[in-house]
């Protein structure tokens, strides 16, 4: 990830199925949990809350696994 992602950027990620899309909600840069599992972030390896584009559905990633999409 080049640079941070803000609130509202268009991103996408690797699956097991393909890449994927989504926006980015909110960036966490302490642990959390989310979904039942835990994520470990901080201020040099933020996380990231996203919507995706499919299902609406929210996931959590770190930050290196998101490329931002151009708009």
């Amino acid at each position: 990830m080049a640079k941070e992602l803000s609130r509202g950027d268009r991103v996408s990620w690797s699956t097991s199925q393909g890449r994927t899309q989504g926006t980015v909600e909110e960036k966490r840069t302490k642990d959390f949990q989310f979904a039942g599992q835990h994520f470990t972030a901080s201020e040099d390896e933020p996380a990231y809350i996203v919507t995706l584009e499919k299902s609406g559905a929210k996931a959590a990633h770190r930050g290196s696994a998101l490329r931002r999409l151009k708009s």
